[in-house]
């Protein structure tokens, strides 16, 4: 009895052992399998992809032209990348291609986020990669599906300092500078890798009556300029801080050059223009900068860094910002003070248009899409009346680009410049005519005047017109001047750029404009405006009417003058070229008073938050920009004196 028993419990102990021991295996077969297929996915990831070894050379198209690159690969990984040739913007393009670069190599993965605004810099150069992984036999979808681990994904860290500044163009570096001469620990970051923003664009900046302009007897007057100013944006501006502007920018003329960044003087028609250094030098002077006043103070300058939301108290002071870096980290920072210099939000698409109804072309940075001006906005700032200003200042001709892949950027230029001259007919999408064409003489004038009308506008040349181009160059139509481009528009053609030059080849790259579908043509006027898409009578009205107004010398719709009146000819072919206006940046987004301090909806300070820059520049303007240099000139002045305030209440504020 007692052995039977004996058995029936080693029977069911043996039992109970299989039925553990087959879950237990159960489990470790499980957890093999979820293993074996992590491996799936993150194995080919570490070293699983295979390459036929070799050199393979993969190409692009980057923001402002082809990229081109060298892959060399092992069986097993990339093992290097070199960049043959690029022409995209300096110092914010140019250097996205690196740190892409850098990220596929180090990661061996292709799941790698676009450098903040440089997104088509980034992607150019990804898809010269995927190019080149293609020859080579690689599976670019497994790269792509590699995850990218941020090692700091979890953590969190914490800062302080008296004053943080957010962005770091030049408002934001000039506010930190300037904040750290006057004794505070300043913490500045920037959600890309390059320090100098819109300023490493820009040419010129207006310093009024700055010791060089007196030195070179050009002199404002000053009450009349402060007058007009007010006049001209329809009393609806801050007549304090254009007072401001113009009475103390020409000490940051001077306080620039002390610190290393020399502007020259240029009288641009009567018009104090300072010219900033040259574009290859911009960066490591703002860098030298920070160095030798934020950094030299105890102070950080962190670069992709992006500020997410500001703190505050249960007051709702603003007690600093939460940010995170490239690599994940959560970066809090307490400071008595922050600085918004996050640079507007042009690049936001879809809020330009909603906010202004503008459609044409983003010529800022890619960067600038308005998180600064919501987490303003997130703890009670005020939203302007102007909130939609624009800083509309360029026009585009959308053949370009393309031409230059065909011919010389001289050449390629033909369509750009005729949209800044005066003697051709401008027509808006409708095919109705909607200015005097001199008009294009004024930036400011030309690009506005196209905006009110669409979202492009249409310059008409006739096969007679492009004869004489070919034959004297602009001489030959009458130009009166050389077409305002700004000047990095033709640095490269800079000797062609006369207008004596006769144009080579003129029918035939027009004749390419219309096949890369950046312009159009028709052998009459009727079949040019079927194929523009313009309604036929409405065109052919204002053609008619034009054509009439060349005959007699009289444009009884605008007023242009004879001197611009040039014959249309009696024969086609006709063209019709694009023509885009460039969006520089908004100018509306924050109320400030003249401490640079954000007001909130009862007009009174929010306590420890300011804002340079186009944050604040719609204290300057009704809804849009008007004038030379004032951009770049206020962003240098307002980032001097908003600094200069910042640490003040910091170093105060109990």
């Amino acid at each position: 009895m007692k052995k039977k028993k004996y058995v029936i419990l080693l029977t069911v102990f043996m039992l109970v052992f299989a039925v553990f021991t087959g879950c237990n295996k159960k489990e470790q077969n499980d957890k093999k399998n979820e293993n074996d297929n992590k491996a799936e996915v993150t194995g080919e990831a570490q070293g699983e992809v295979t390459y036929k070894a070799g050199t393979y050379t993969g190409e692009a198209e980057g923001k402002d032209g082809l990229i081109q690159i060298e892959v060399t690969f092992s069986d097993t990984d990339i093992t290097d990348i070199k960049i043959v040739n690029q022409t995209e913007t300096e110092g914010l393009g140019d250097e996205a291609l690196n740190t892409i670069k850098d990220k596929v190599l180090n990661g061996q993965t292709l799941d790698v986020d676009a450098v903040s605004g440089a997104t088509e810099s980034s992607d150019g150069i990804l898809a010269a990669i995927e190019n080149a992984v293609k020859q080579a036999g690689g599976d670019v979808e497994a790269l792509k599906a590699r995850e990218t681990v941020k090692e700091g994904e979890g953590k969190t860290e914490e800062l302080t300092a008296d004053v943080v500044v957010i962005g770091a163009g030049a408002s934001g570096v000039s506010a930190a500078v300037s904040a750290a001469d006057k004794g505070a620990k300043v913490i500045i970051i920037e959600k890309t890798a390059v320090i100098g923003g819109a300023s490493n664009l820009s040419w010129a900046g207006k310093f009024y009556n700055s010791s060089a302009a007196l030195e070179n007897g050009v002199k404002v007057e000053v009450e009349k300029e402060i007058s007009d100013w007010i006049v001209n944006n329809h009393w609806r501006v801050d007549a304090a801080a254009i007072r401001q502007y113009v009475t103390k920018s020409g000490e940051t003329y001077d306080w620039l050059a002390k610190k290393g960044y020399q502007t020259t003087f240029l009288n641009f028609g009567g018009e104090q223009l300072h010219v900033l250094p040259a574009y290859n030098t911009r960066q490591e002077i703002l860098r030298s900068m920070l160095e030798a006043s934020v950094v030299k103070a105890g102070g950080q300058v962190l670069t992709e860094t992006t500020g997410k939301k500001l703190l505050t108290d249960k007051a709702g002071a603003v007690t600093g910002i939460s940010a995170e870096k490239a690599d994940g980290t959560i970066l809090n920072i307490t400071a008595k003070s922050v600085v918004l210099a996050t640079g507007g939000y042009a690049a936001n698409a879809e809020m330009v248009k909603e906010l202004f109804g503008f459609e044409g072309v983003n010529g800022g940075l890619g960067q600038n899409i308005g998180e600064g001006l919501q987490m303003a906005w997130d703890i009670g700032a005020k939203v302007p009346d102007n909130i939609g200003g624009q800083m509309l200042h360029q026009t585009l001709a959308k053949a370009t680009g393309n031409l230059k892949k065909e011919y010389t950027s001289f050449q390629a230029s033909y369509p750009l410049m005729l949209s800044y001259l005066p003697n051709f007919m401008n027509v808006g999408p409708s095919g109705a005519r909607f200015r005097d064409e001199a008009s294009t003489l004024t930036a400011v004038a030309a690009a506005n005047t196209s905006a009110f009308n669409g979202a492009y506008h249409l310059v008409i040349v006739s096969k007679a017109q492009l004869d004489l181009l070919a034959a004297k160059g602009m001489s030959g139509v009458n130009a009166p001047k050389l077409p305002g481009l700004p000047p990095e528009f033709y640095a490269d053609f800079k000797d062609q750029f006369t207008l004596e030059n006769p144009w080579a080849e003129v029918e035939k790259v027009f004749d390419s404009m219309v096949a890369n579908g950046d312009g159009y043509k028709g052998n009459t006027i009727e079949e040019l405006a079927e194929n523009a898409g313009m309604d036929v009578d409405t065109f052919a009205e204002a053609y008619n009417n034009y054509v009439e107004a060349t005959k007699t010398g009289v444009d009884t719709e605008f007023g242009k003058s004879s001197d611009y009146l040039l014959s249309m000819g009696e024969e086609g072919p006709y063209y019709a070229i694009v023509a885009e206006i460039n969006n520089l940046g908004s100018v509306g987004g924050l109320l400030v008073n003249t401490k640079f301090k954000v007001l909130n909806e009862e007009r009174t300070p929010i306590k420890g938050l300011y804002a340079v820059g186009l944050e604040s520049e719609g204290v300057l303007f009704n809804d849009t920009y008007v004038g030379n240099g004032v951009g770049i000139g206020y962003s240098f002045t307002s980032g001097r004196l908003g600094g200069e305030n910042a640490a003040a209440y910091a170093l105060t504020a109990k």
